[in-house]
């Protein structure tokens, strides 16, 4: 889709109570593929009233949808998966043109992720006990209400199906307002809804910008829970909005992970791996471990490593098979980037590979070279702050004390990795991380597993069974 020259595609309706409605605003809100600049497809800019009948349709759903069985429940997102994965490759070209994601990110990851959270999801409901005793009360595990959810661009469609998958599960409805930058693998969702004959009104899209259709879903009476993942600042002010009528807010956020290497590890595997990591999906991963420390003696092999592993990376076209590193998702972006960049250069840090040039065979397109820097002190901003762009600082530490010290030095605890010689010795030291994952030696990424942050990294959990009881709220009844 991405080197197509069609005019664009024209989305008019929102996915309200089972039916595609006409937005209340006519505006519209440009889509363009990142990698040529073109418009690619315009979408509703939306209106509170869109909000507004959303909200009403899942609220109107729920005492129907929230009565059926965990295996009815479970039928449906197993269609829903079945239905998503008959269209991978067409997920995997909007992922293309619509985030900039390369190929084999865009199949293997973007496309495949979400049916793999869905089936985790139905799975889980042939388990789950929704009842238990205890002493002389039964207490029930019931659905939340109306929930909705807001999505970032990043990951379109797996941060939509990590909030719809659990929520279903659950029994309760939703409305999901996707991010307006990368809509369109949010309306083949609905298209799948409609396909499997999920009830009306369980499952609704509305299109639009957060500060318009968002903050009407936050604010919204009938709305009981929230479920947001995006950047620090919007989730501070999701958070302030849905105090206001004490809703469930789950967030999120951002991150700044550390991929700690400590002494006796494999160096050459920690640092292409943790490299790896820094510039999947362009660096646009809120997990990324954007942050090396290696002992000070290591310092100097790990940036040769870095450096040469950076310049494998070959900027292009997301659908050349060639192409390592596509484009950022918008110009605003790439500029935030490269500005991230200059400022960490002014401060001192050492420019490895990479840079604010822009590759002269790449005239078009929001493109970023992988970025590497060396000698970064933990009060550096480009160690401290979010760049989300494909930038890695390589930090020093004198010692293990010292590599936790900076390890836990940010406001952020999304994610992590540590590397050792053995697992037992990383374990104990990723204990002490303040931060909600760590990854072991090279550990995979585990679906089932929960996921989310410490601190401004965000609150509640997404993926599996705690992912699910975010969902759920529990009722004691006396006997």
């Amino acid at each position: 889709m991405g080197t197509e020259t069609s005019a664009p595609k024209r989305y008019d309706c929102n996915f309200i109570g089972g039916r595609w409605l006409v937005s209340a605003d006519d505006a519209r809100i440009e889509v363009e593929d990142p990698s040529s600049e073109r418009l690619i497809a315009l979408v509703p800019a939306g209106a509170p009233a869109d909000a507004d009948a959303a909200v009403t349709a899942a609220a109107e759903a729920l005492d129907g949808w929230s009565r059926t069985s965990p295996a009815e429940r479970a039928g449906y997102l197993h269609a829903l998966a079945d239905a998503l994965e008959s269209r991978a490759d067409e997920v995997a070209r909007l992922i293309v043109s619509d985030v900039g994601s390369i190929w084999k990110t865009a199949l293997g990851i973007q496309a495949a992720l979400p049916v793999a959270v869905l089936r985790s999801c139905a799975e889980l409901l042939s388990t789950y006990e929704f009842e238990e005793q205890i002493g002389n009360s039964r207490v029930f595990k019931e659905p939340v209400g109306v929930v909705a959810a807001i999505t970032p661009w990043n990951y379109p469609l797996h941060q939509v199906t990590a909030k719809v998958g659990p929520a279903l599960a659950a029994g309760c409805t939703i409305v999901v307002k996707p991010s307006e930058v990368a809509p369109l693998t949010a309306y083949l969702l609905a298209e799948c809804v409609a396909q499997v004959g999920l009830p009306p009104g369980v499952f609704n899209l509305v299109s639009g910008t957060g500060p318009v259709v968002g903050e009407a879903l936050v604010t919204h009476s009938a709305v009981d829970a929230v479920s947001f993942t995006g950047s620090l600042a919007a989730g501070r002010r999701v958070g302030e909005l849905g105090a206001r009528t004490v809703k469930r807010v789950v967030l999120e956020l951002g991150g700044k992970s550390a991929n700690v290497i400590l002494p006796g590890a494999d160096l050459a595997k920690a640092v292409k791996v943790g490299v790896a990591n820094a510039f999947l999906n362009q660096g646009q991963t809120c997990s990324a471990w954007t942050r090396m420390l290696v002992s000070a003696e290591s310092h100097d092999e790990a940036v040769e490593l870095a450096g040469a592993a950076a310049a494998a990376y070959q900027l292009g076209p997301p659908l050349d098979p060639a192409t390592r590193l596509g484009p950022l998702v918008s110009e605003q972006q790439r500029k935030r980037v490269l500005s991230h960049i200059e400022n960490a250069e002014r401060a001192g840090a050492r420019l490895v590979a990479g840079g604010s040039e822009r590759p002269g065979e790449l005239a078009a397109g929001h493109f970023v070279q992988a970025t590497v820097f060396a000698d970064v002190r933990s009060d550096m901003a480009i160690a401290q702050e979010e760049i989300f762009g494909p930038v890695l600082a390589i930090l020093p530490y004198d010692g293990e004390e010292d590599a936790l010290r900076i390890a836990n030095d940010s406001i952020y605890g999304l994610s992590g990795a540590v590397w050792a010689p053995s697992s037992e010795a990383a374990v104990q030291f990723a204990r002490r991380m303040r931060t909600g994952q760590v990854d072991i030696n090279g550990g995979r990424f585990n679906p089932l597993a929960p996921f989310g942050g410490y601190k401004q990294s965000g609150n509640g959990r997404e993926l599996g069974r705690y992912g699910l009881e975010e969902f759920l709220q529990p009722k004691s009844v006396q006997l």
